[in-house]
């Protein structure tokens, strides 16, 4: 018998476990049984793809309808060509060694394909895949198919019926059923490879204990483990699929919030410095100075953060708000709590662009209150400094200087915050801005420099508005603040999409609408999504190159200025320009010295130039969703009107364009943040960091299952809280290591 932690080369021989070990990591038998199917095929029915990806692999179940050996085109020989009907539609499979398959894939048969799908004119196909010719339904005298009936990489070692390597002949059996499980598959391993393991093993398997409490089975309806193992992979009914995977899909979401919970206890139970509202300190005077009354919803969240520095224990918030909304006043406010407290802040921004931008904002908000030290400084005043790692040396040694001593109350900087030879003198709060582009050991790095083994207090903020599923999974070691009001007199920002190629004139349109805000004394921006390097399309087309089908930001300065506007004052702005260049334009745009930047996306958060109204996004296709909401929050944040236009090659009802027509009809970045969700991979939307870890959950859909994350948060909360390290629950802790492999623990830490 067996159980849940043998390795698999003792249960399925050597070369197998060799297959399995390589193509999916899978070295044990949970492994093999955490090895969902993705689709079953009922029993006589054919099983396709109406659209399978570019270059996957797939296995599909159909019928052979016409098999054809003929003669090549283009080079000597035959080949077998083979039309299959599956399910729906016809495929085309192309078979290069005819005389090898013909009696097998005969016109008639009933074959599982599995191979690389490739798209010609719009319609795929598989070449030279591997096969397995099943028997009809009503055929069940000879169980064994000879070797000759099956083909493809991997095939013989995998289905070969002795438990040694050898096989000469494969037990058909395990597709005697109702329902036949297909898996995620690879040429080297096989869908059916896969089944006739997984049996092998259930056949051996001892009945699996339970790590789940049977109240908690009872409560939310769940069967056993062992049952829903069993079931998910050897099924009689399309029932037991389902109750398989509400069960095993709950064991996904608990394994996650399971971690989430123990580190959100950790957090609490560490010491952080108490910051309660000072009377007639720095923080009330800012309040005072106001020049406007701040939003029901700032006034909401101020309220929250406020409570949470009074705390003895560390503040871990999660501030997300839409674009405009005024998180940063929030952020300051906060700041300003703790500076009236005896402590530094820092704030983590994730470019030095945006490092410089918080800099000058912070510093205009404060006023006399941000320069102590300086003449003019008020009495109550705190210091404002900027570390980026691009500073010259000596003005680097005099950030360190006010940092070390605390004469800096508030320190903005960039990752070189991090380094080694930066010692605050009492770290007490930190801002972390656009949390996603951080991982949590560097916010923990800089949380690790308060003294006396204090932990400071932790406020992270996004304008990517994140899903609520996504934050429950992914930030649910966080409590959650959200800003969705924005602030008195801003206009809503209106967005047009223009075809490009269908009506080229509405592209000089939008360079006249540049011009007419420009005479009403307004600026603009341009973006591209590349930054080019130098070379004009005429010039790679005389070096015989081929020129990239986007327009850069480069080559687009050069056109604007010759040409529709080139009598304004237009500037450049990209990432690799020196630190102190594209500070220098980013002063110059905001000081109204410059009348159109064109740009790439490092204006994409944080930069604040109310004057700013109107933005073409050029070759707007290339960004995403979120990113292009972020991008067009940079107009309109004064008291006028903001126009967003959106310019794409791509023809109105392609996919591109429809994605585009939906961001240009809503302002809502929730709304928005949802389609982005549905559209791409759900590990995506947080960034590139975290994208392809989340995916593997097997079951687990972060847009789809909001119900079950949810009580699967409330369950690892109550375990957590009575057991922090599950010493009393080892099922529990061993589900934790099932259901998230390594890799996945690596990215929710650095998530």
């Amino acid at each position: 018998m067996a159980t849940l932690t043998d390795r698999l080369d003792h249960l399925l021989g050597g070369k197998t476990a060799d297959a399995l070990a390589e193509a999916f990591e899978i070295r044990t038998v949970e492994d093999l049984l955490r090895h969902y199917p993705h689709r079953y095929a009922a029993q006589g029915k054919e099983l396709s793809e109406k659209e399978p990806e570019e270059g996957s692999h797939i296995t599909i179940i159909a019928r052979v309808v016409k098999a054809d050996v003929v003669n090549m085109k283009t080079r000597k020989g035959q080949m077998l060509k083979v039309v299959l009907a599956a399910d729906t539609q016809n495929v085309d499979v192309t078979f290069f060694n005819p005389h090898k398959v013909k009696h097998a894939v005969r016109a008639g048969a009933r074959a599982m394909f599995s191979g690389t799908v490739k798209y010609f004119r719009g319609k795929w196909s598989l070449t030279h895949p591997s096969y397995l010719i099943l028997p009809e339904p009503s055929v069940a005298d000879d169980p064994i198919v000879p070797v000759s009936e099956i083909r493809g990489a991997g095939a013989l070692a995998g289905m070969a019926r002795a438990t040694k390597d050898s096989g000469a002949a494969v037990d058909m059996s395990i597709f005697d059923r109702e329902l036949i499980p297909l898996y995620p598959a690879t040429r080297e391993v096989e869908s059916w490879t896969l089944l006739r393991c997984v049996r092998q093993v259930l056949d051996q398997l001892d009945e699996v204990e339970d790590p789940l409490p049977q109240s908690v089975l009872d409560e939310h309806g769940l069967i056993g483990l062992d049952s829903a193992l069993r079931s998910v992979h050897l099924p009689d009914t399309r029932e037991e699929v389902t109750r398989a995977q509400d069960r095993l899909r709950f064991d996904e979401a608990a394994a996650l919030q399971l971690v989430l919970a123990r580190r959100r206890r950790d957090v609490a139970v560490r010491v952080a410095p108490q910051c309660p509202p000072k009377p007639g300190g720095l923080a009330e005077e800012f309040d005072r100075r106001l020049p406007f009354e701040l939003t029901d919803g700032q006034k909401e969240v101020a309220a929250e953060i406020s409570a949470d520095l009074a705390r003895p224990h560390p503040m871990n918030r999660l501030l997300q708000g839409e674009v405009g909304s005024g998180k940063t006043i929030v952020a300051l406010r906060a700041m300003l709590q703790a500076v009236d407290a005896g402590h530094q802040c820092a704030l983590l921004a994730p470019t030095e662009v945006l490092a410089a931008q918080h800099a000058r904002s912070l510093r205009a908000m404060l006023g006399p209150l941000g320069i102590a030290g300086e003449l003019g400084a008020e009495d109550l005043a705190t210091k404002v400094t900027l570390l980026t790692g691009s500073m010259s040396t000596a003005t680097k040694r005099a950030a360190l200087l006010d940092i070390v001593t605390g004469d800096a109350g508030i320190v903005i900087g960039t990752h070189a915050l991090i380094q080694d030879n930066v010692e605050f003198f009492d770290l007490g709060f930190v801002v972390v801005d656009e949390q996603h582009r951080f991982g949590v050991e560097q916010r923990d790095e800089l949380r690790s420099r308060a003294r006396d083994g204090m932990s400071p207090h932790l406020l992270v903020m996004t304008a990517t508005p994140i899903p609520r599923t996504i934050a429950m999974t992914v930030l649910g070691d966080l409590e959650t603040s959200v800003l969705r009001q924005l602030p008195r007199g801003r206009s809503p920002i209106v967005s047009n999409v223009v075809a490009a190629r269908e009506k080229p004139q509405w592209v000089a349109r939008a360079w006249e609408r540049i011009r007419e805000e420009i005479a009403a004394g307004r600026q603009a921006y341009v973006v591209c999504s590349r930054i080019g390097d130098g070379e004009t399309e005429a010039d790679l087309i005389k070096a015989g190159k081929e020129p990239p089908d986007t327009k850069s930001a480069i080559d687009l300065f050069d056109e604007l200025r010759a040409g529709p506007l080139r009598d304004l004052r237009v500037g450049l702005l990209h990432g690799r320009l020196p630190a102190d260049e594209k500070d220098a334009v980013m002063r110059e745009f905001t000081a109204g010295d410059i009348d159109v930047l064109v740009c790439t996306t490092v204006v994409e958060v944080g930069v604040d130039v109310p004057n700013a109204t109107v933005m073409v996004l050029v070759d707007a296709d290339r960004f995403g969703v979120s990113q292009l909401h972020q991008l067009r929050g940079r107009v309109g944040r004064g008291g006028h009107q903001g126009l967003c236009i959106l310019i794409t090659d791509m023809l109105p009802g392609s996919p591109a364009f429809e994605r585009l027509s939906a961001v240009a009809a809503t302002n809502d970045g929730f709304e928005l943040a949802q389609l982005d969700l549905r559209q791409r991979r759900e590990g995506d939307v947080l960034g590139v960091a975290q994208s392809g870890s989340v995916t593997t959950l097997r079951l687990l859909s972060l847009l789809d299952h909001e119900d079950v994350i949810e009580a699967a948060q409330d369950f690892a909360r109550a375990v957590t809280e009575s057991d922090p390290n599950l010493a009393e629950h080892p099922g529990l802790a061993a589900m934790v290591a099932a259901a998230l492999n390594s890799e996945k623990i690596e990215f929710l830490e650095k998530s």
